[in-house]
């Protein structure tokens, strides 16, 4: 029977992995925490490690959710959809809440009016209670308050 790899063979695996990850993509520190769970390195060695490469800032939650929170944006996802997303990536409320701080209000209501204007563009063929239906799903799954859909609505289907 094999013996069980040593500390140091263990910290430089662990150390790979990380480094490999980082370089694919950014992570939080759950999501490399997590991914060195499933690698069968112990915790006595994997947190030592993420504290340093977050010390040496190699990881760093609140970069990643500024950037996450920029790319949904461009995606046209609500702040509400974002928040929840980044705390099921293990990043905390207050990092969060300063992250999706930046999408204003104003920011919100023009996303959900563009979208709402295109898709109901894009759905000329059907009826309008259809074309209501189908955008109101659309944006709710985006992640907007139903009040901020109805809204949009309102004022794309007036247009009609």
């Amino acid at each position: 029977m094999p013996d069980s790899p040593s500390p140091e063979k263990l910290e430089k695996r662990a150390r790979n992995v990380l480094l490999f990850q980082l370089s694919r993509s950014m992570k939080t520190k759950r999501q490399l925490a997590d991914i060195l769970k499933k690698r069968e390195i112990p915790d006595e060695i994997a947190l030592p490690l993420l504290d340093r490469f977050e010390e040496v800032q190699l990881i760093d939650d609140a970069v990643f959710a500024h950037a996450y929170v920029r790319s949904r944006q461009e995606q046209g996802k609500s702040a509400r959809l974002i928040s929840r997303e980044l705390g099921q990536k293990g990043v905390s409320s207050e990092i969060i809440d300063q992250a999706v701080s930046e999408i204003s209000q104003d920011d919100e209501r023009e996303m959900v009016l563009s979208l709402a204007r295109a898709r109901w563009e894009r759905m000329a063929a059907l009826d309008r209670d259809t074309r209501y239906r189908r955008v109101s799903g659309f944006l709710m799954r985006k992640g907007f308050a139903s009040g901020m859909v109805s809204a949009a609505l309102r004022e794309v289907s007036a247009s009609d």
